[in-house]
């Protein structure tokens, strides 16, 4: 994968590319009105300096290819709505992590996040050559894993005490994946 390519990821409804310091301003104000967006998430959100952060960590990421930050555009509302991502990646075992997903609450519920995982599984299964897609989420966050299920994930297991929140919460995180052959179907079904 060559971290340097603007890689546009798109259908009628969205496009995803790449996150940039320029996006921050598209984003901010519905990162202030959404300030619990990432209430699940290691990360911290909702105020101008830590999104600021946010999109710095994310880009420099991307810099050392430890992750491919993307953001979300929904054509309707003609608004950038959210950001994911391509990490956690291992090439030599054909596997990445999808993740660092976030859509504004204004825009959920509308099949985005649908669209966003079927545009990188597809780049990600087809493009990349991957075998194995992770997803990781809140075990409490019901949305995502419910979200993951409908698009065809796999639970695999729960990882006990995980990962510490910004609140010092010890979260459990529940692991999901796809492989190349259930991709396939889940594709040939249109499932998403």
């Amino acid at each position: 994968m060559n971290f340097d390519n603007q890689i546009i990821l798109e259908n009628d409804l969205i496009s995803l590319s790449p996150l940039s310091h320029s996006h921050l301003d598209k984003l901010l104000p519905f990162v202030l009105s959404n300030p619990d967006l990432l209430k699940y998430s290691p990360s911290p959100f909702g105020t101008t300096k830590a999104f600021e952060a946010y999109i710095k960590k994310a880009i420099s990421a991307r810099n050392k290819k430890e992750r491919y930050p993307f953001v979300i555009f929904d054509k309707k509302s003609n608004q950038y709505i959210g950001s994911s991502s391509y990490g956690k990646f291992s090439f030599e075992n054909q596997r990445l992590e999808i993740g660092w997903t976030w859509i504004f609450k204004e825009f959920q519920g509308a099949g985005i996040n649908s669209q966003a995982k079927f545009l990188l599984l597809d780049y990600a299964f087809h493009q990349l050559k991957m075998v194995r897609v992770v997803f990781k989420t809140d075990v409490r966050n019901v949305a995502s894993r419910k979200a993951l299920e409908k698009i065809g994930a796999t639970l695999e297991c729960i990882l006990r005490s995980h990962t510490v929140l910004q609140d010092g919460y010890r979260r459990d995180t529940a692991v999901y994946s796809i492989l190349k052959e259930e991709w396939i179907e889940i594709y040939k079904s249109r499932k998403l």
